[in-house]
């Protein structure tokens, strides 16, 4: 049933210590005024961030409490707030990945009491049972989950119908496709291939985890399973559909828009390039200098994998949570909160629509009130666009893109493996050690390889 019927340490470099003091002033002990807070946002674009800053402001009508909002980026906001921290001085509300969620809450520095009240009194079950469990960190929620992007596999639809290829659903059959799909001149599969790229740290767990792979269960790293040796063998099949070079996510999402990739593994934000909606990824296959819109006529989406070792339909989801600092003005940050995920939420979620899923879907009177009005909010890169999801995709693809938040996972998130995959994801740990799997080693040795490594930075994580 789709949501449609469901109705039950160091200083700033980059940006200099003048913007941490900034960034930080309004917010903690040692803050401003409990009159105004301070929200950090990874939305940093000019136009992104003068829609946040609308919804700051409606929020200060309501209540009378100013907002700061202060763009910052997910590196950077690692070190400014164990520098804030230290000297007292945070902000009161950062929207953050659960990577630095898990990172953050072993540190010490999230409040867990405020994201409980807040779910508590907006209700658990309007949100993602998948997002709070990622959201969890030792059996306490770190922050409020928000919304979110999954990674699809996008598909040409024409392609396969003249190979005489059925969709795929399985990652053994995207694989099959891939190779039966790289010839004369164009190669199967776009994805990540680049070592210690972080475009490749996901593309690698995400086509694992569709054959079930886990980094660790109870204590133990299992990158040398079964069902991780035969997922690397499933990348290494991809790698080589995607031809020589090494992609990124530039190189990929080019592939699939120029028509040279019969398939891409991206995140939702592509929807709205295919659509020909974003001038600065325009859409270029030969085709399209006739009809601008053929591309978008002749993809397909597939959302939810499984695999030989996988029965379950999976999705690799990354989610955006809003966490409170410790020490920062509590009762404050609970009332933006709750407003940035009930009035204010329609209107945030709109900021990049393609790659804000909501997370919570309703509310306890109306379960799907969020979800049915996501797809009919504008989206893509032309501020002037009206389209909408619903207007450009059929309605199977939209359903499939907004139920995938139901099947999120990643890797230990939601469990005690959280602070190892948190530190995985930041250092790019496996995908430093990907190249040898692509230039055709074993994946048996490559699976030693990554467990070895693993097993290393669990020793400095548990220190």
């Amino acid at each position: 049933m789709n949501w449609r019927t469901r109705k039950a340490a160091v200083a700033l470099v980059a940006v200099g210590s003048a913007l941490l003091a900034s960034a930080c002033s309004g917010g903690g002990v040692a803050g401003g005024s409990a009159g105004e807070i301070t929200f950090w946002t990874q939305h940093t674009t000019p136009e992104r961030l003068a829609k946040q800053e609308a919804v700051a402001r409606r929020f200060t009508e309501q209540t009378g409490i100013a907002v700061r909002v202060a763009p910052m980026a997910a590196s950077d906001q690692n070190q400014a707030l164990v520098t804030g921290a230290a000297s007292g001085n945070v902000p009161d509300v950062v929207l953050s990945s659960q990577a630095q969620l898990a990172n953050w809450a072993r540190e010490g520095l999230l409040d867990t009491e405020v994201p409980k009240r807040v779910v508590g009194a907006l209700g658990a079950k309007t949100f993602s049972d998948q997002a709070l469990k990622l959201a969890t960190v030792d059996g306490s929620l770190a922050a409020v989950p928000s919304d979110g992007w999954g990674h699809l596999i996008v598909y040409r639809t024409d392609l396969l119908k003249q190979a005489g290829i059925a969709p795929p659903r399985t990652i053994a059959q995207v694989a099959d496709a891939a190779e039966r799909l790289a010839a004369g001149g164009r190669t199967g599969m776009a994805l990540g291939t680049q070592p210690g790229d972080s475009f490749t740290t996901e593309s690698l767990e995400a086509v694992l985890l569709a054959n079930g792979c886990s980094l660790v269960e109870g204590g133990a790293i299992r990158l040398e399973s079964t069902a991780c040796v035969h997922g690397l063998g499933y990348f290494q099949r991809l790698a080589e559909s995607a031809g020589p070079g090494e992609l990124n996510v530039n190189s990929t999402r080019a592939g699939y828009l120029k028509g040279d990739a019969a398939m891409a593994l991206f995140s939702s934000h592509i929807l709205d390039e295919i659509a020909g909606l974003d001038p600065n990824n325009p859409v270029s296959c030969p085709e399209c200098a006739r009809d601008p819109a053929f591309l978008v006529k002749n993809t397909g989406v597939l959302t939810q994998l499984t695999g030989p070792d996988n029965p379950t339909p999976t999705q690799f989801g990354q989610t955006f949570n809003l966490a409170v600092p410790s020490g920062a003005h509590a009762e404050q940050a609970r009332r933006f909160i709750e407003f940035l995920l009930g009035d204010g939420y329609i209107d945030s979620l709109g900021i990049a629509t393609e790659g804000r899923i909501p997370l919570r879907t309703g509310t306890t009177d109306d379960p799907t009130k969020y979800s049915e009005a996501w797809t009919k909010l504008p989206f893509g890169a032309t501020p002037d666009s009206k389209k909408s999801l619903a207007d450009v995709y059929s309605e199977d693809i939209v359903d499939a893109v907004a139920d995938g938040v139901g099947t999120f996972t990643r890797w230990g998130f939601g469990t005690d493996g959280a602070a190892l995959a948190g530190s995985v994801v930041a250092q790019n740990t496996l995908a430093q050690e990907i190249g040898p799997l692509e230039s055709g080693e074993d994946p048996r040795v490559v699976a030693a390889t990554l467990a070895a490594r693993a097993r290393d930075l669990q020793k400095d994580v548990s220190r």
